[in-house]
């Protein structure tokens, strides 16, 4: 039976040619989209690793003529004790640009032995930055009083990173090298998605931050309590404007701009939904009008089997398996060149994520396949014989 329909389909080649091709780019298209699902999806089942509620960003630039670096550093630290002073504070500190769900991004490399690892999140941090946003120390510490001497610069690591660097070996007091400096490993924090919910923690790095400098200084991460409202947001911008030299003043809601690197993600998943949709509707036209044309011109083939004794779901069920090995050719081609991603690498991404994206595209194929050839299907098994024959 399978062999003869396998015939049947080779007689109309051409005919189906047109069918397979369409089978074979919704596929792709569906198992792109499925690849974007399931990432964002894992990614978002994984823990945030910080606390975002209640903490604002005060973004400034400060054109300091302080050369002297004690004085700078009592500069900087009277400007956080400032802002600490104020009631509704409950933290507050000192951060480089790429502060979390901003558009700001710094990349690093590190060497240890013989890794060499690129593409790290670098981030600069003040003594105080991991009460603000609630991380979590995993080991060893975060920054102190205690660095202020230290010979190696002191270097906190994130669990992907560490894993990466030394395995199940240790971590803490090892010395690692980028960019023609030594660094010591103090600690090791929990992941953090500072991207948003729908993108991965990556690799991470935090460098403490100098006061008696202005290299990183530009951003200050504020914890406040729920008495916090406009009317403190209108003093604490004063008293930011107050500040010698400080000009640009901006104060941002994490909260909020979480949403917006969320939407900001999730555009592409939305736009390849809708080519998507597009693509699959034309799909099911492609089908219900192939099979519609397939009946009406096998009519007599269909009343031939019917006069010999065929019942009607016999007839139903070869023109639905002819549409499901016509899928199956389709989806063979398609599964080979979507095995390439994971072979391949390509992106970056977890192989886990290129298989489960696979299978949901071959079952999302069948069916619609199988649900188009159903009906076309039923009306091919309401044909009665004798009239078939007869307009032929």
């Amino acid at each position: 039976m399978i062999r003869h329909l396998f015939k049947l389909i080779w007689n109309k080649k051409k005919q189906n040619f047109l069918l397979l091709t369409e089978i074979l780019v919704s596929f792709m298209v569906i198992f792109a989209v499925f690849t974007l699902v399931v990432n964002y999806y894992q990614n978002f089942k994984q823990p945030m690793g910080f606390a975002y509620d209640r903490v604002w960003v005060i973004s400034f630039q400060s054109d300091v003529k302080i050369k002297d670096k004690d004085s700078l550093d009592v500069y900087y630290k009277n400007m956080l004790g400032s802002i600490k002073a104020m009631p509704q504070v409950q933290e507050a500190s000192f951060s480089s640009s790429n502060v979390p769900f901003s558009a700001n991004t710094h990349m690093n490399n590190i060497d240890y032995k013989k890794l060499h690892i690129n593409r790290v999140n670098y981030y600069m941090a003040g003594d105080t930055y991991d009460k603000v946003l609630a991380m979590k120390v995993i080991e060893g510490r975060w920054f102190g009083k205690q660095d202020d001497a230290a010979a190696a610069k002191p270097t906190i690591i994130n669990q992907t990173l560490r894993q990466q660097l030394f395995g199940n070996g240790k971590a803490i007091g090892e010395k690692v090298g980028g960019e023609g400096s030594k660094r010591v490993i103090v600690g090791v924090v929990q992941d953090v998605k500072a991207k948003g919910d729908y993108q991965e923690a990556g690799l991470a790095m935090y460098e403490r931050i100098d006061t008696s400098s202005n290299d990183g200084h530009g951003r200050v991460m504020v914890k406040v309590n729920d008495r916090a409202d406009a009317a403190f947001e209108s003093r604490l911008y004063k008293l930011m404007a107050n500040n010698a030299n400080n000009s640009g003043i901006e104060i941002e809601h994490l909260a909020d701009k979480r949403k917006s690197i969320n939407n900001t993600t999730l555009i592409p998943m939305i736009i390849l939904l809708i080519v998507a949709c597009f693509l699959i509707i034309n799909v099911a036209l492609g089908l219900f009008g192939v099979l519609w044309y397939n009946i009406n011109k096998r009519k007599g083939e269909i009343g031939l089997r019917r006069a010999i004794g065929a019942s009607g779901n016999s007839v139903s069920a070869q023109l639905v398996t002819e549409s499901m090995i016509l899928a199956t050719l389709a989806l063979i081609i398609g599964t080979f060149f979507a095995a390439q991603f994971p072979l391949l690498n390509v992106f970056g991404l977890a192989a886990s994520v290129y298989v489960i994206a696979i299978l949901l595209s071959v079952v999302f194929i069948y069916l619609l396949v199988l649900v188009c050839s159903l009906y076309p299907g039923k009306q091919a098994a309401a044909i009665l014989p004798a009239i078939a024959l007869h307009e032929e």
